[in-house]
């Protein structure tokens, strides 16, 4: 099986090419090539499929290093367009793209940076939680079980954002953790840490849903972004500095799609035998 090793600040990538190669890998397979020791070592597996049908121009498939396989990952969309450029998949410089949860729009800008179209944000509830009659104040409502006022938000993936002072003192894993595996959450949520700096620049660390806390989180920054801005809090252009670097998020609001630019990495191609 041939593969590349790709990341986006620091959350890194296997890769695959499913249109060339007819490959069956289970849950218990992704788990012995994510490992870090033994295998491959990635935080998210990416496949490239044919398109389902001709309004795209790729199938676009996200699976956990525990083997689940999942709706979104924004780091994991631009390390995916340079893959297909760097395999000669594609001359486009814009291409549209299916996933479990919605399409992406992925577009090679001038100074080598990726910039995906991630759609509109989404602050409807009922789509991956248990909670009912939430009272809203400002986007905002408590977690009872953490006695925490909490921020909730879909990019395509279920993303809890709380607002802390400081990032470093922030009990990310910890905290991350209880409130990933919380039963009112039943396919997992992520849990973003945000600091705001000033309406223009944000420092942010994510627990990422069955993987921990990770380098980068493309679709935690824009979710952390869009309840900044729902909350008048952000502006329409944010500088997200995550552990592994730094994103650009953009929003006008509600109404209009949110736009992620960040670099992708090729690290390495290889083979293995399974």
């Amino acid at each position: 099986m041939y593969f590349s090793k790709m990341h986006g600040l620091g959350n890194d990538f296997m890769i695959i090419n499913c249109i060339n190669q007819n490959l069956f890998l289970s849950s218990s397979i992704i788990k012995k090539l994510s490992n870090r020791h033994t295998g491959i070592g990635f935080d998210q597996l990416l496949l490239v499929e044919k398109p389902n049908n001709s309004m795209f121009d790729f199938n676009y498939r996200i699976f956990n290093s525990n083997g689940n396989e999942v709706e979104q990952c924004g780091n994991g969309a631009r390390c995916f367009g340079l893959f297909l450029l760097l395999k000669g998949l594609t001359e486009k410089k814009r291409i549209s793209v299916s996933t479990k949860a919605k399409k992406l729009i992925i577009e090679f800008t001038s100074n080598n940076m990726i910039k995906v179209n991630m759609s509109e944000p989404s602050f409807k509830l009922e789509n991956f939680t248990l909670l009912k009659n939430i009272s809203y104040n400002n986007f905002s409502t408590k977690l009872i079980e953490e006695n925490l006022m909490c921020s909730f938000v879909s990019i395509g993936n279920p993303h809890c954002i709380i607002k802390v002072q400081t990032i470093e003192n922030a009990p990310v894993n910890i905290l991350g953790k209880r409130i990933e595996k919380n039963i009112i959450f039943p396919q997992g949520i992520n849990v973003g840490f945000m600091e705001i700096i000033n309406k223009n620049n944000i420092k942010l660390r994510v627990y990422e849903r069955d993987v921990g806390e990770t380098y980068s989180c493309g679709s935690g920054a824009c979710a952390a972004v869009a309840v900044g801005i729902v909350q008048n809090l952000l502006s329409h252009n944010v500088q997200v500095n995550l552990l592994g670097g730094n994103l650009i998020v953009t929003w006008k609001g509600f109404g209009h799609p949110l736009y992620m630019t960040g670099p992708a990495k090729h690290v390495y191609d290889g083979h293995i035998y399974i």
